[in-house]
């Protein structure tokens, strides 16, 4: 896909702001966090998608992907250098440190952590496969969550700084 590819419809991508695209060294951040946060919106319009077509152990893990992405974007768009780290908890408690507002969407944020192993390997599950074992309910909560922390963090760059 070509890089100036526009994200997908079903999404609004982060809008072009001060904490995107910075004058300086924060133009390096800014466009680092713009890519972060265009492919959250790939991803959360992949994981509706995917729940549509009865894929929800998929559509599971895209919507933790779309929240980690959208949080790392924050970071990075804040000045973090690198962000290491995959769990929801630890990287809202680094983006509590520059915003306290974060413990709002950490609070449902950390619902997707599960997400992120048991939906892709069997020995995440105490038995079955992933495939089998989410259902429309689970791929319907975490979409909900993921829009809720894609839409938070998207917020937070359209304001002004």
């Amino acid at each position: 896909m070509a890089d100036d590819a526009a994200p997908p419809e079903a999404v609004t991508p982060a809008p072009a702001g001060p904490s995107w695209e910075a004058n300086g060294a924060q133009d390096v951040s800014g466009r680092e966090a713009a890519r972060w946060q265009k492919q959250a919106a790939y991803d959360l319009a992949d994981a509706e998608f995917v729940a549509g077509a009865g894929r929800h152990a998929l559509a599971c893990f895209l919507c933790h992907q779309v929240a980690e992405k959208s949080v790392v974007a924050y970071l990075l768009g804040r000045g973090a250098e690198q962000v290491w780290g995959h769990a929801l908890a630890d990287l809202c408690e680094d983006a509590m440190a520059l915003d306290p507002s974060f413990d709002f969407i950490k609070s449902v944020a950390v619902l997707l952590d599960k997400f992120y192993l048991a939906t892709r390997y069997p020995s995440g599950l105490p038995g079955g496969v992933p495939a089998e074992a989410f259902d429309a309910h689970d791929s319907s909560r975490a979409l909900e969550i993921a829009r809720d922390v894609y839409d938070f963090v998207r917020d937070k760059h359209a304001a002004p700084t």
